[in-house]
């Protein structure tokens, strides 16, 4: 959530960075800023008419002890109690029509974000050249196929369209790839999570996926408690909740945590055929990492989770490039992201495998989470991040794409071997 401050002191700047994200929002900007004022106006009208409340209220019972009329001060205090009453019925109203309009605006991109969408997007850096075969590449889908790694037809017999099966060694290499993203995060000092994979809405608030994108997710109902959840689209729904309504101390931060889980995702079936086999489905694996930092640590910590992503995919030896986003293209909830993209060569172009953000204190605002500076110092709201590390189901594709040997094996990553019990290639079935 925005901080209202800077709405009320700088509107005409919030409305332009929100313009070079895409949004119009100068009417909501507008409506904030004549909400806020007599949201304020109310509350000054409540503040007086109860000091005047109480003031007399005091002089009541005096007034009665020397035999006096009360009756005249009764009226007065009833009128007060009514007036009091009415205003905050308003107060309730205008805060409610303040805090929807609130929450349904973006977070301000970054000031050195280039306006526009995903065409304004920037390349910044590549590791590894372009993939060069003597012989007619297969695409992912054959080549999972063919070697008994996935099974398409049964993933969609028993779910529908956009699931599949991992089978045999292709389950052992999805376990493989989810087991080093694991063991590299830990080793860099990242606390491994299991969290729930159905979540309460205030999670999908909190990561500000929720008024606004509550009809992208799966939702489910208990009819004998009245408890809806939703199904977790990735782990950040879950992580950047974790200290919702906490204050923690300078010292305890920066949190860096990870998180293994299935991701559910209603937007599969809505692209191109090009996008077909795992690139996109209904359910995929991920490693989502999330630090929760101060303001002066965050840029640190983005650069950081920027580059552990980038580490994973230099160790499996892919070619693979960094976008940072233009304004447009980086999610609401988010100041600025950096995607980056494995080459898929079948695909004629790069795949986002990691999408590494940086939220500044628009979560923590959503999710009151903040910390204390020093020894009695002042509260303030912590920074959130969260970066994938990584998702699988466009590093399988890339990998036995970009692997795959003449005769239809795939080469195994070195750095998966250990988990494959030594296993250096996947041969063709029969062989």
């Amino acid at each position: 959530m925005i901080d209202i401050k800077l709405i009320r002191e700088t509107p005409e700047r919030i409305i332009q960075l929100l313009s070079n994200k895409g949004f119009d929002c100068s009417t909501e900007i507008d409506s904030v800023i004549r909400l806020d004022r007599e949201r304020r106006e109310i509350l000054g009208d409540v503040e007086s008419a109860k000091a005047e409340q109480n003031k007399l209220s005091k002089e009541f019972p005096k007034l009665k002890r020397e035999g006096g009329d009360v009756s005249a001060l009764q009226a007065e205090l009833n009128g007060l109690k009514e007036k009091i009453r009415a205003a905050e019925l308003k107060l309730r109203d205008v805060g409610n029509e303040l805090d929807n309009i609130m929450h349904r605006l973006p977070n301000p991109p970054d000031e050195d974000l280039t306006p526009g969408g995903k065409e304004n997007n920037e390349p910044i850096r590549y590791y590894g050249g372009p993939l060069e075969l003597d012989f007619p590449p297969s695409n992912h889908v054959d080549l999972c196929t063919d070697l008994g790694l996935i099974d398409y037809p049964r993933g969609a017999k028993l779910a529908g369209s956009g699931f599949w099966i991992y089978r045999g060694l292709g389950a052992q290499l999805e376990w493989a790839l989810l087991s080093y993203f694991i063991d590299t995060h830990i080793a860099d000092g990242y606390e491994f999570l299991l969290v729930p994979h159905m979540l309460e809405y205030e999670c999908g608030f909190t990561a500000g996926q929720f008024p606004k994108f509550e009809d992208e997710d799966y939702w489910i109902e208990n009819p004998s408690d009245n408890r809806r959840h939703y199904m977790l689209p990735t782990a950040e729904s879950a992580l950047v909740s974790l200290h919702r309504d906490e204050i923690l101390q300078e010292s305890d931060l920066p949190k860096k945590y990870i998180s293994y889980t299935p991701c559910f995702r209603r937007e599969a079936g809505t692209y191109g055929a090009d996008e077909r086999g795992m690139v996109r489905g209904h359910q995929f694996n991920k490693v989502e990492m999330v630090q929760f930092t101060t303001p002066e640590g965050s840029d640190a910590a983005f650069d950081e989770l920027v580059g552990k992503a980038e580490a994973l995919l230099a160790g499996l030896k892919f070619h693979f490039r960094t976008v940072k986003l233009a304004a447009g293209d980086c999610s609401p909830a988010m100041s600025r992201t950096y995607d980056i993209e494995i080459l898929i060569p079948s695909m004629n172009g790069y795949k986002e495998v990691s999408s590494v953000s940086n939220a500044r204190e628009y979560q923590s605002r959503r999710g009151q989470m903040r910390f204390k500076r020093g020894a009695g110092g002042k509260t303030e709201f912590m920074h959130t991040l969260n970066g994938s590390g990584l998702a699988t189901s466009r590093v399988l594709p890339a990998l036995v794409e970009q692997n795959q040997q003449k005769d239809g094996s795939v080469i195994v990553p070195e750095v998966l071997r250990k988990y494959l019990g030594g296993l250096e290639l996947i041969p063709p079935r029969g062989v």
